[in-house]
């Protein structure tokens, strides 16, 4: 009896190795690639690199305390419920109209995946259609609505856009689909190509740009500029650039930040390449204890009026659990903020197409939506302990 216990214990400890070798199998190539040859000699060129990683052109300066550390701890594993919506987010899944042979609209499908119609082209961002945004499907951030369509769903696209390499922007398993449904170049940081050929896409499909750099692809003029956040699929970091996106028509001007803090560098890009029909900006995942990588939603509308900005769309928010927040907050706050400074401003359901020329008055959808921040006093992180004396 002991024996088959025995027998019955390995085969279930097996059985458990096994599976978890099945779920780890693809993290090695999650991970990404290393530059090489000719692109990493290119990256030792740029301004940007410095030392063997890339830099911020404003430095940070903010460095967290224990005592913030440990609020942050526990707060993401206490007060969940605030940091949900209460109820599914409304998702569309056949939006209205087309995209106009001269005009600017865009689908925003959730976090900072979005389509722009720009002067009859389409030009997919920073495409992330996993269930979650990690290196495994069995952890990490969990999407807290579903998209508005299958990836195959998607019309044939001219452009698609990367900002960097963080897995909620740059996904394995949407890009492997995206390099078998479309044909379209993928437009990315310098470094970023490394990651994209370890998956199987071809060099004539990658355009890769330092800060300042332009290339002209189905007429359209895309510009890779600056932004203030950092990089890495491990705990390596720096060792691929970030950055923003101009992208313009003959006509009609995008700007999309990806991630990043607030700094002056939106001045001088507004200068250069604006003003923009619309920008998009991330509003969502900032804290105190770093201010210097994403911005909160007040400096979100100051980046947008620095960049000449008529219409702002926010991203980076509604889809992911990346912050200690209240669901809501970033587009409660926003929306106070562009009141305040008389900026236009368009909040989509995902899936909703807006289009530029013809704004809908703002609906607030989300305030249905509200999870534990209403009417409830969140849970305080224990008191440090005194110090001995």
């Amino acid at each position: 009896m002991a024996g088959s216990r025995s027998i019955g214990r390995l085969l279930v400890g097996g059985l458990a190795l096994a599976a978890a070798g099945w779920a780890l199998k693809d993290i090695p190539a999650e991970l990404g690639g290393r530059a090489r040859g000719e692109r990493l000699e290119r990256m030792r060129r740029s301004p940007q690199f410095h030392d063997g990683l890339f830099r911020n052109s404003t430095p940070g300066v903010f460095v967290p305390s224990p005592q913030s550390a440990r609020e942050i701890a526990w707060n993401m594993l206490h007060n969940r419920e605030e940091r949900r919506p209460a109820t599914p987010v409304p998702v569309v899944t056949a939006p209205a109209g087309g995209p106009s042979p001269t005009g600017l609209s865009v689908i925003w499908y959730g976090h900072a995946t979005a389509l722009l119609e720009i002067e009859g082209r389409r030009v997919l961002v920073d495409p992330v259609w996993s269930r979650r945004a990690s290196p495994s499907q069995l952890v990490g951030p969990r999407r807290l609505h579903p998209m508005p369509g299958p990836l195959a769903g998607l019309p044939p696209l001219d452009a698609i856009v990367i900002s960097h390499d963080h897995y909620d922007h740059l996904d394995r398993a949407t890009v492997r689909g995206l390099l078998a449904l479309q044909t379209a170049p993928f437009l990315v940081p310098l470094g970023i190509g490394a990651h994209l050929e370890r998956w199987g896409v071809p060099a004539s499909r990658i355009v890769e740009l330092d800060w300042d750099e332009e290339a002209s692809v189905a007429g359209l003029r895309f510009v890779a500029t600056a932004a203030r956040h950092f990089s890495g699929r491990t705990l390596n970091r720096n060792v691929t650039l970030w950055g923003s996106w101009v992208i313009a028509g003959r006509e009609r001007k995008v700007f999309y930040a990806g991630d990043s803090g607030y700094f002056d560098g939106y001045a001088g890009i507004g200068a250069a390449h604006g003003p923009f029909d619309l920008t998009l900006m991330p509003i969502g995942a900032y804290n105190a204890a770093w201010p210097d990588i994403h911005m909160n939603p007040e400096e979100a509308v100051n980046a947008h009026l620095d960049l000449g900005g008529r219409l702002l769309l926010p991203v980076h928010w509604a889809t992911f659990t990346l912050a200690t927040h209240p669901w809501a907050e970033p587009v409660d706050r926003l929306w106070r903020e562009a009141k305040a400074r008389d900026v236009r401003l368009a909040v989509p359901r995902p899936g909703e197409r807006v289009d530029t020329a013809d704004v809908p008055l703002l609906e607030s959808w989300w305030e249905l939506l509200r999870g534990g921040e209403t009417g409830r006093r969140p849970r305080q992180p224990p008191l440090p302990p005194s110090p001995r004396l």
